[in-house]
This record gives structure tokens, sequence and C-alpha cells, in this order.
């Protein structure tokens, strides 16, 4: 089992600790906004999980990616507990790469890898698209 902690620092705030011992600190008051909130946390964790996915596949499909970003967009439910019920994901692609070598490491990022898109599909419709930029000489 994996521990962290988070630890309250004050009105909104708080420090987390995670299981790998790195501080993170959180604001959960949008007004002051000092830092990310929970929400928009679990947002660049879907960003960063399918990006890692993304990076591997294509390294082992030999595609020469120069650079990736993913754009994470997303809608809340209005009412309590105001889940995530639309994502929508947009890779911006660079490099060599072969379309349909893209587009299949994506899919498997989405469909298959990808551990946070997993948890966030039980409440949200999760959406991608991506573009593929000229490589840079």
């Amino acid at each position: 089992m994996q521990t962290g902690t988070v630890k309250w620092i004050g009105e909104e705030k708080f420090v987390a600790i995670s299981p790998s011992g790195h501080a993170l600190a959180i604001d959960s008051d949008r007004k002051s906004n000092t830092a990310p909130g929970p929400m928009e946390l679990l947002l660049l964790a879907l960003g960063a999980c399918t990006a890692t996915d993304i990076l591997i596949i294509l390294k082992k499909k030999r595609q020469k990616l120069e650079t990736l970003e993913v754009l994470c967009s997303g809608e809340r439910a209005a009412a309590p507990p105001q889940v995530w019920t639309k994502l929508e994901l947009v890779y911006r692609l660079r490099g060599q790469l072969d379309d349909a070598a893209v587009k299949q490491a994506i899919q498997l990022s989405e469909e298959k890898y990808c551990s946070v898109s997993a948890m966030l599909k039980k409440t949200a419709t999760i959406t991608w698209r991506y573009e593929i930029l000229p490589a840079q000489f």
C-alpha cells in the first residue's frame, strides 16, 4: 500500500507529500488561487499519464518524436460532488511521425494503459484529437 499525507496549513491551503516523498502545494479556494486545486491536479494527472504512455509507445515504434504537448480541458457537474463530466485532450506532437503510429499510440493509452483515464471514464466522457506538426531541422 502506498501512503501520502496532506497537511492543512491554513485557510483552504494544504501541503501534500506524495508516497514517493515529493511536496506539492494545494489551494482548494479558487478565489485566492495560490496553488493548483485538487480537481485541477486530477485533470493534469490525466494529461501526464497519457503523455507518458504515448512517449513509451512511440519510442517502441521507433518514431522520432521531438515534442509532445497535451492540452487538457474539461467540464464539471454543476451540483456537488462536481465531478468531471466531459474531458477533451488535444495532443500536439512534432517530429518525423507516422500518422497511424500516433493514432494507435493514443488509442492504446486511452483504451488500455492510462490508469487515470480508466478512473475518470467512470464519470466523464473523454474525447481526443491530435495534430502532427512538421519536424524541425
